[in-house]
C-alpha cells in the first residue's frame, strides 16, 4: 500500500487535492503537525469533495511520533535535495507499504531529518532554474509512478461509471 505523508502541510486546498488522489489510488494519508489548517476547514472540504469520508487519514503531533511508529517501514523522502530521481524508487511488491514523505509548501522537510536519511531522498527532475512544483502535483507524480510499476494494482483500467464503451455508443443515442 502507498502511504502519503505530509510534513507540516500549510495549504488546505493542496491537502484536499491530495485526499482526492489518496482516495482514487487506495492510498492512506498521514499528516504531521503543525498543520496550516484544520481538518474541518471549508477549503479542505471543498477541494477534497466528499472523498474525505473514504480516505484513511492519520495525524501525528510531530515527526518523532511518526518515525517511532514507522522507522522500520520503507520511507522515501521527496525533496529537491535528493540525489536520485523518484523513478528510481522500486515498487517490488504490491503488498508492501511505501511511505512517500513530502514537505511543507514553503520550507519542505526539516534539513536535520533529511540529513539522517540521505540514502532515502529522491527528487522530481526539473529545469535548472526551477525550485519546486505544487505539492499536490508532486504527490500525484510519485504515487502514479509506483502504481505504474505495479501495473496499477487494484485500480480500474476502464471507465466504470458510464461503461467502457461509452464513447463508442455516444453518437448512437
Amino acid at each position: 500500500m502507498i502511504h502519503i505523508v505530509l510534513y507540516h502541510p500549510e495549504i488546505a486546498q493542496n491537502c484536499g487535492n491530495i485526499i482526492r488522489t489518496c482516495q482514487a489510488t487506495g492510498s492512506s494519508l498521514h499528516l504531521i503537525k503543525p498543520l496550516g489548517f484544520s481538518l474541518d476547514d471549508k477549503n479542505l472540504l471543498r477541494s477534497s469533495m466528499d472523498y474525505i469520508d473514504d480516505c484513511e487519514i492519520y495525524t501525528y503531533e510531530n515527526f518523532d511520533e511518526f518515525y517511532k511508529l514507522h522507522q522500520d517501514d520503507k520511507l522515501f523522502f521527496i525533496t529537491r535535495y535528493g540525489m536520485k530521481s523518484y523513478s528510481e524508487i522500486e515498487a517490488k511488491d504490491v503488498l508492501d507499504d511505501y511511505y512517500l514523505i513530502f514537505g511543507s509548501e514553503s520550507s519542505g522537510i526539516d534539513y536535520k531529518i533529511l540529513k539522517d536519511h540521505l540514502s532515502s531522498c529522491y527528487r522530481i527532475p526539473m529545469k535548472v532554474n526551477s525550485r519546486s512544483l505544487n505539492l499536490s502535483n508532486c504527490v500525484s507524480i510519485v504515487t502514479y509512478e509506483l502504481l505504474r510499476q505495479e501495473d496499477y494494482f487494484s485500480l480500474a483500467k476502464k471507465e466504470t461509471f458510464k461503461g467502457e464503451n461509452f464513447l463508442n455508443e455516444f453518437d448512437k443515442k
